[in-house]
């Protein structure tokens, strides 16, 4: 699927949102990106999602936890790193059947839930939260490019939350053409969905093929994640060594609900309003890579 035709005729154009100066379409320089997809347990995963959102299962119970890192080297808002941890998903009143989710995505609402989205600048938190809904905050990130491995570790408060490392895949001739992907966040008591387009070229390995290791630190952010019953061996790993991203402007949104009024408010736009539109970056991750481990790179 090629870009929407709304974004293509927008293009050029000038937008001004929350203070934040847009030049249209909202995309990314060609940035080196990490992936790696690790069986979960689908129940696990059900317990930490809202209503309406569903773990996208497979069979004999397995849903998928997605790891994806991205070093933006050039967006309308600067430079920065952007590590995103999410459970894929799906939407409706009724979870889907196993696995035709993935080939009918726009049917069943194919997607990923977002759990954790460190970025390494506040502008970042304040355009991507304040008007995608998307649950940035800053923290410690680091992109590490050598000759047989791609990692990235994402410190908060002085502790490990997560470090993500795969063996780099050789290089393969399978295009991202253009291939769309849905994000569902929880802001201001809402589920939000946004969509962005993704185009370039991938080094990919499947199965018992793909090596990667994924280590949870003591941080209470990686709590939620010690509950889905991470396997070691993951399902796919991938390096994108240009990946170039369109974030549609087109947002969707429904109320979140639960059988019980709410017993605090949820966060809303008192953490973002104040934020400035500073393109600092933290200091880079420093904790000890120790924690809970799963996969192993000498397989």
């Amino acid at each position: 699927m090629g870009l929407p035709k709304r974004i293509k005729v927008t293009s050029g154009q000038y937008s001004l949102v929350d203070g934040i100066p847009f030049q249209l379409p909202v995309q990314c320089a060609p940035s080196p990106t990490l992936m790696a997809v690790f069986p979960i347990n689908a129940d696990k995963a059900e317990a930490a999602l809202p209503a309406e959102v569903h773990p996208l299962r497979l069979r004999n119970n397995k849903g998928l936890l997605v790891v994806t890192v991205i070093n933006y080297l050039g967006t309308n808002i600067g430079k920065y790193i952007e590590y995103s941890i999410g459970i894929a998903c799906t939407h409706g009143l009724k979870p889907a059947p196993p696995l035709l989710p993935l080939l009918l995505m726009n049917t069943f609402g194919t997607g990923q839930y977002v759990l954790e989205l460190p970025v390494s600048t506040k502008i970042s938190v304040k355009g991507g939260k304040g008007i995608w809904g998307m649950p940035k905050h800053q923290g410690n990130l680091d992109f590490k490019i050598g000759d047989n491995t791609v990692s990235s570790q994402y410190d908060l408060d002085g502790q490990l939350v997560t470090y993500i490392e795969i063996a780099r895949p050789s290089f393969s001739f399978l295009p991202l053409l253009n291939i769309p992907a849905v994000n569902y966040c929880a802001f201001r008591g809402m589920l939000m969905k946004s969509s962005i387009y993704i185009k370039g070229w991938a080094g990919m390995k499947l199965f018992k093929f793909a090596k990667a290791k994924l280590v949870l630190g003591d941080h209470p952010h990686a709590d939620v994640l010690k509950t889905l019953e991470i396997e070691n061996q993951p399902l796919v790993t991938a390096f994108i060594p240009g990946v170039v991203g369109t974030l549609d402007d087109h947002i969707e949104s429904w109320f979140l609900h639960q059988a019980e009024p709410p017993s605090t408010p949820p966060e809303g736009f008192e953490s973002v309003i104040d934020l400035p539109q500073d393109e600092t970056w933290p200091p880079s991750p420093s904790a000890p890579i120790i924690g809970e481990t799963f996969g192993n790179l000498n397989r």
